[in-house]
């Protein structure tokens, strides 16, 4: 046995498992294993086996530490050398191709599957006569609200009603919204609510006349008076039926030529229960289409009570913007409470309140009755002479409140002053 041989025994030897758990396959792996180890140990330790192994020459069989081929060198595994490892050329990566480009003077064109289809030309347009539609409607609304001339109304209100720029500037923008359309799902209900004198009549009038000009028809423009046109309570259902009647006369013929007529209710305080309830059947969806354009303005003195309560109480601030003011002035979440509690006492009366928008009318200050004593002496052919109209104002009771002068009775007094000017003056030649 030659060296190699004798070297080889010690160490093939595996120890053997003494436990029942190994079996003979795990047996044969570890012995396999570790012959490996040692032939690679004893291959790496001898001189000049790397060099041998590089060059490709043999040692003679008879020389010492001389393995047998056929023992010693192993078919299957192959154990290179450190130098061998070092030595070897690295693998050269393969070069990813490039992007393929059209030459810049080539024509492109698209893929036969990627071409805009007929539907997307057709969706275009349709998007396109959806904007010109919403455009023109967009100018038929500004010619529907021009046909009122919303804009000499509202100076007209604010050159002839004092003391009420708030509710001046409320009535306004409540028609501005609701004549921007021909369209509509319900009427709109004013409710101008105020103690007596305040403008709340004078307001109607002047609605009326303007509606009666630019309408060009007085068959559209209804005027009722509770207290004319149904004077006897007890005649309630008869005059129920009367209103439906003149209103449906007046909606159908505003329907026809495709305006928005004006209805006026003077002292809605007195309509009976029944005419409440007509009112508020009026008002509901639920009707013919011709019924939901229309405008309902109700003047009535209900809540003056309170509302005089409420500038007596907050008399020391400014409670709405005065003439010049601004609209939306720091005053304005006042404004908006004083609505909030007239609606609350409203609606604990009749329903109908709750659909209407509430237009409180403040007290008027002492300047204000002095401006409707100089509009209505020139009206009556006087000169309005500025210290004639006070004497005439301070013949009228006041509430004397921080430092202001509200008329307990506002301007009703004002056209009975002048009347009685114009009689005196008439006998003494004035």
């Amino acid at each position: 046995m030659d060296r190699g041989e004798t070297s080889l025994e010690p160490h093939a030897a595996a120890p053997r498992c003494k436990g029942p758990c190994m079996i003979a396959p795990v047996r044969a792996v570890l012995r396999l294993r570790r012959r490996v180890c040692v032939l690679r140990k004893r291959r790496l330790l001898q001189p000049g086996a790397g060099a041998d192994a590089g060059s490709g020459a043999a040692r003679p069989s008879g020389s010492p530490g001389a393995l047998r081929p056929d023992l010693h060198q192993p078919k299957f595994f192959t154990f290179d050398g450190l130098a061998e490892l070092s030595s070897r050329t690295p693998r050269k990566r393969r070069r990813r191709s490039r992007v393929v480009l059209y030459p810049e003077t080539s024509r492109k064109y698209r893929p036969r599957g990627e071409h805009r289809s007929r539907a997307q030309r057709c969706l275009l347009l349709l998007v396109a006569i959806v904007g010109f539609q919403i455009l023109n409607a967009i100018e038929n609304l500004d010619d529907n609200a021009q046909r009122y001339d919303l804009d000499g109304l509202e100076k007209a209100l604010q050159r002839a009603v004092f003391g009420q720029p708030a509710a001046v500037s409320h009535i306004m923008t409540l028609l501005r919204d609701y004549l921007a359309t021909h369209v509509h799902s319900r009427p709109l209900l004013l409710a101008l609510h105020g103690p007596s004198g305040v403008g709340k009549s004078h307001v109607g009038r002047l609605l009326a006349r303007h509606f009666r000009s630019v309408l060009e028809d007085d068959a559209l423009v209804l005027q009722y008076h509770a207290g004319h046109h149904c004077p006897d309570p007890r005649a309630a259902q008869d005059c129920r039926e009367e209103l439906r009647r003149r209103v449906a006369d007046v909606v159908s013929q505003a329907e026809e030529e495709e305006k928005t007529p004006l209805l006026v209710l003077d002292e809605a305080e007195l309509l009976p229960s029944a005419m409440l309830d007509e009112l508020y059947g009026l008002l509901q969806p639920q009707l013919s289409h011709h019924f939901h354009n229309a405008i309902y303005v109700l003047l009535s003195g209900a809540g003056g009570a309170e509302i005089t309560h409420y500038v007596l109480q907050n008399a020391s601030r400014t409670l709405l913007p005065r003439s010049g003011d601004s609209a939306r002035s720091p005053q304005a979440p006042a404004e908006e409470e004083l609505r909030s509690r007239l609606q609350t006492l409203l609606v604990q009366e009749h329903p109908l309140w709750q659909a209407a928008a509430i237009v409180p009318f403040l007290l008027l200050d002492k300047p204000d009755v002095v401006n409707c004593f100089r509009e209505e002496m020139a009206g009556e052919g006087f000169f309005p002479e500025q210290a004639l109209a006070e004497r005439l104002a301070e013949q009228l009771s006041y509430y004397h409140v921080a430092g202001h002068e509200f008329a307990t009775t506002g301007c009703k007094q004002v056209v009975a002053k002048v009347n009685v000017l114009q009689h005196r003056s008439a006998h003494t030649g004035y």
